[in-house]
């Protein structure tokens, strides 16, 4: 089994910077890829960002594209996501989430951080 953790999140202001981590155990990330997505209250879940194994490719959706950035450190077992430039609708909270094995979907997830922002 693998456990994610996710911290990082808080209350902040328009345009602050902030940066989420997520912790694995159970098993080394170094062969999984993982992703970043958020769920805003009312809202159905949102992809945020993902990273191949390596940490070589990268992928963002289009509302955070040049604002976040996701990387790893696979020595860490770690994940993170680099949010600046934050806006209020950023608020959400936020998961992280791996694809371990032969899967097409993402096979565990973290419990969530929340993030707001405020005006």
């Amino acid at each position: 089994q693998v456990q994610l953790v996710e911290s990082g999140g808080g209350l902040m202001q328009a345009g602050d910077s902030l940066r989420l981590s997520c912790a694995a155990s159970g098993r080394p990330l170094s062969s999984a890829f993982m992703g970043w997505f958020r769920q805003a209250p009312g809202k159905e879940r949102e992809f945020i960002a993902d990273i191949s194994w390596s940490g070589g490719s990268t992928y963002y959706a289009d509302s955070v594209k040049g604002r976040f950035t996701i990387f790893r450190d696979n020595a860490k077992n770690t994940v993170y996501l680099q949010m600046s430039s934050l806006k209020p609708e950023d608020t959400a909270v936020y998961y992280c989430a791996a694809k371990i094995g032969r899967v097409l979907e993402y096979n565990y997830w973290g419990q969530g951080t929340q993030v707001t922002v405020s005006t």
